[in-house]
């Protein structure tokens, strides 16, 4: 990609419009360009029709799109699909579309790898190499829905930042495809039907109840004692829980939305009784509800699966506490698709044609 270019979808629509301005042009040609950028997904200047050739030559001569293609994809027995996106600079990043009975859930990345190491997760042996755009973003939530459609005739219900990357640690870029995904000049999706997930970053938690955000905020917990979290997840040892128990209260305060628990329950580790206890102690801070999740095993992992009766023991002393608690099942598992399991394991190769129809 020519760095003398600008990336247009980095542009609000009034810079759009003053570029246009300058150019000699009606600023509502630039409302034309948003349209077709975040509302019809176009991937090239070329495709924008109603504008002249002219305009589509001075924009391919000062910008470019930061377009995502489809570069692989595999189908579970389970229904869930995985996808690989290749991204500039060959790098790739994955996606996955999550169909239920009730819900057709898109779950998306953030970050091409991860900074933050958490131990049970095949995404957390990745260094970070970079943030995603916005754009690149939506992008994966167009090709999602575009296979719901195809494949299962449905639109998409539900979008989860639960991909690859920490959301809250590229906070402008998710904020503004949120923006995009929910205004009516962009996607219209409801707010409501949008989770980001996070490791644990209490000040940019904190952000989200300043910024009275709408959607949905999921905490990938684990464990409710510093010891134990620590062992598996680094970035508990600059927010531990108290810290975090802090900003969910204020979160929760500023947007009066409810916070999920995500709790990977680990063999001989995470999965008795008295962690149990813990974990309600702990979910008194804000309301809420646990989502009990089995651990998903990754390659030369050290941790596995809790024993069922485990799980269900663990649940049921929840819900006797009259804790709202889901036990959610592993999706897309043998396709390395379920959670903690996007890794790249496609090889960075240039995009398969037949893919991008």
């Amino acid at each position: 990609m020519d760095r003398k270019l600008t990336n247009i979808r980095n542009l609000s629509l009034e810079e759009l419009k003053e570029s246009f301005t300058e150019f000699g042009e009606k600023s509502f040609r630039a409302k034309q360009v948003w349209e077709w950028l975040w509302q019809k997904n176009a991937h090239s200047f070329d495709q924008m029709t109603n504008l002249s050739i002219g305009i589509r030559s001075w924009l391919n001569t000062h910008y470019y799109i930061d377009a995502i293609a489809l570069q692989d994809q595999q189908i579970s027995k389970d229904r869930t699909i995985k996808s690989a996106f290749h991204i500039e600079n060959g790098q790739v990043i994955e996606g996955v579309l999550i169909p239920t009975s009730s819900r057709m859930t898109a779950c998306i990345s953030s970050q091409v790898g991860c900074s933050l190491a958490c131990k049970f997760c095949a995404t957390g042996r990745l260094k970070l190499m970079r943030n995603l755009s916005a754009g690149e973003i939506v992008d994966q939530v167009v090709y999602l829905n575009n296979q719901a459609q195809k494949h299962y005739g449905q639109n998409l219900s539900n979008i989860v930042y639960m991909g690859m990357g920490e959301p809250l640690l590229n906070y402008k870029n998710v904020m503004q495809s949120i923006d995009r995904l929910c205004s009516a000049d962009g996607l219209g999706i409801s707010p409501r039907r949008i989770t980001l997930s996070t490791a644990g970053i209490a000040k940019m938690i904190t952000k989200l109840g300043d910024d009275n955000t709408k959607v949905n905020l999921a905490l990938s917990l684990h464990a409710a004692n510093d010891l134990k979290r620590n062992e598996i997840m680094e970035i508990n040892e600059s927010n531990n829980l108290a810290t975090l128990s802090e900003a969910l209260q204020y979160f929760h305060q500023k947007t009066g939305t409810r916070v999920t628990f995500e709790y990977i329950i680990f063999k001989d580790f995470n999965d008795e009784l008295s962690d149990a206890r813990e974990l309600a102690q702990f979910a008194k801070c804000v309301p809420c509800k646990i989502n009990i999740i089995e651990y998903n095993p990754i390659d030369n992992g050290i941790y596995q699966q809790a024993d069922s009766k485990k799980v269900e023991a663990f649940a049921q002393y929840l819900e006797s506490l009259n804790l709202i608690v889901n036990v959610r099942r592993s999706r897309g598992k043998d396709i390395d698709a379920a959670c903690g399991q996007l890794a790249n394991k496609n090889k960075a190769i240039a995009p398969d044609a037949r893919l991008l129809k």
